[in-house]
């Protein structure tokens, strides 16, 4: 779908910019904000933190991409051109879209927070706001959605500080590149379940990112061998598992 080009005015400004923690994060997120510099700073840092990253200018296209790409989590400020974000939020749950929302709204208005929260956004940030918090929250809501309520993840003797960036087997610690993480992270959440190459390639890379099948068997037998090759389980033809180790 084009994009047009948005407005060159920044509505609001995160305090920090992009300057984040190397902690590594997870999964695949929507960032919907017409802001042109607001929009870099978040896709810096969340890209920063190994989020997969796309970004709509408007809300026509943020509605377009929330119904047909699986994201993990949105970013959606409330102020977008062409369809608000209000709307937005509100189509995608009468569309059965569940995925948690992060509302962007303006400090004082306290009316546009109420709004988005009966409308199904399940956490709000006011600008100006500290980029740190915006990715401790989204990490929250991921962890929400997938029941949990502790912030380290643990898989039998595997376990993952995605905060920190940090993944200890059997008590020592495991170095893995951004997307090793990601991928592994994301079995983590479902463990036990059986998890498509599709849907794990999907929730991997961005949009605009080439995707190729291949590679995600290459990472898959990185993490292996930095691993426990009986940890990730292959059913043929069907995808990937992580089982307790």
């Amino acid at each position: 779908m084009p994009r047009p080009a948005p407005s060159a005015a920044p509505r609001g400004r995160c305090r920090n910019g992009p300057q984040v923690s190397p902690g590594l994060a997870l999964m695949r997120v929507l960032v919907a904000e017409d802001s042109v510099e607001l929009a870099a700073q978040l896709r810096d840092a969340l890209a920063a933190a190994h989020f997969a990253v796309d970004v709509a200018p408007d809300g026509e296209e943020a509605q377009f991409l929330g119904e047909t790409e699986p994201y993990d989590a949105v970013v959606l400020d409330l102020g977008l051109p062409r369809l608000d974000g209000l709307s937005v939020l509100r189509r995608w749950r009468a569309a059965g879209r569940g995925m948690p929302v992060l509302i962007l709204t303006a400090r004082d208005s306290w009316t546009e927070k109420v709004a988005g929260l009966d409308a199904g956004a399940d956490d709000y940030l006011a600008k100006p706001f500290a980029m740190a918090e915006l990715l401790a929250r989204l990490r929250a809501l991921v962890r929400r959605a997938h029941g949990r309520a502790q912030a380290e993840i643990a898989v039998g003797d595997l376990h993952i500080d995605p905060a920190a960036g940090s993944i200890a087997l059997r008590g020592m610690p495991v170095r893995l590149t951004a997307l090793e993480f990601r991928l592994l992270a994301y079995l983590a959440h479902r463990p036990g379940e059986l998890v498509s190459k599709t849907v794990l390639t999907e929730h991997l890379y961005a949009q605009d990112f080439d995707r190729d099948s291949n590679t995600l068997e290459v990472v898959i037998g990185r993490l292996r061998r930095k691993l426990d090759a009986a940890l990730i389980e292959t059913v043929r033809g069907q995808g990937y598992r992580l089982v307790a180790g």
